[in-house]
């Protein structure tokens, strides 16, 4: 059985670490890959870069994706994917320690399916992924996609 993957975009060492564990924490197993950097995250998605050799198979389901990158922001990753039929309807989560209105605004009108503001302590932000996780992996269901209870 293939399981999903989850395209992480994070920067900051620690926070990906903890989202790396907090998935750890959630029953069901995903196959998380982490990026560093937006352009990382584009090379990712269109298998090109140093991911040239990205199997289809392994095309993100969910894409949980930080604002404040290095080399590109997080808003410009946004763009570029919502401009791609490939990858107009994958779930995309911003998930960033920001909570400015005209941050969560551009998030929404560059067409995020939903902003998080990262909670402080862990087991909140265990408990974040896990629901994220299960909500867009498990019960919605979205177009050219199965429902995967």
């Amino acid at each position: 059985m293939n399981r999903d993957t989850i395209l992480l975009v994070e920067d900051d060492p620690d926070e990906a670490e903890l989202a790396l564990f907090g998935f750890g924490q959630v029953g069901r197993h995903y196959d998380i890959q982490l990026v560093r950097n937006g352009e990382e995250a584009l090379e990712y998605l269109f298998a090109t870069g140093r991911h040239a050799d990205r199997a289809t198979e392994r095309a993100p389901s969910l894409v949980i994706l930080d604002l404040d990158l290095p080399r590109m922001s997080g808003f410009e990753v946004l763009r570029q994917i919502r401009s791609t039929p490939e990858y107009r309807y994958t779930p995309v989560v911003i998930l960033t320690t920001s909570d400015e209105q005209s941050d969560i605004l551009q998030g929404y009108q560059l067409g995020v399916n939903s902003y998080l503001c990262k909670p402080v302590d862990f087991e909140s932000f265990a408990d974040l992924l896990q629901q994220v996780s299960e909500y867009w992996l498990s019960s919605n269901t979205q177009p050219g996609r199965r429902h995967n209870p």
